[in-house]
């Protein structure tokens, strides 16, 4: 966590919960921290933590048990991997294809270029 940044505490938090859905630190059905827990940990106000559960509430990514706490949603993990596919798509392959014709390249020397990226990425 940045406090010091200018991308807000609550953003960064959700921010947080979105990777650990991701990458499965939390599974679907499975209980994430509290609100409370946030607050503690991070020394910040409960309200800022809360604001950050209730925007993945409303993405449809988290849900309440009334009582218990916040859980992570059914197909939670399959709706970001959806939807940081489509970011990807038109932060990074959108000016890749860009700058790619600028250069002149055919669509062959542009594969091969990718296929080197991951050869020398192993």
């Amino acid at each position: 966590m940045d406090f010091e940044g200018e991308r807000p505490i609550f953003l960064q938090i959700a921010d947080q919960l979105r990777e650990g859905i991701l990458c499965g630190a939390w599974p679907e059905d499975g209980q994430v921290p509290s609100i409370t827990e946030y607050a503690v940990n991070y020394r910040i106000n409960p309200a800022t933590a809360l604001k950050a559960v209730n925007l993945l509430v409303e993405e449809g990514l988290l849900y309440k048990k009334r009582g218990v706490g916040m859980f992570v949603a059914p197909g939670a993990r399959q709706k970001l991997l959806e939807s940081r596919r489509q970011s990807f798509y038109k932060d990074y392959v959108e000016g890749l294809v860009r700058e790619a014709r600028n250069l002149g390249l055919s669509r062959q020397e542009l594969a091969r270029m990718i296929e080197r990226g991951f050869e020398d990425g192993d």
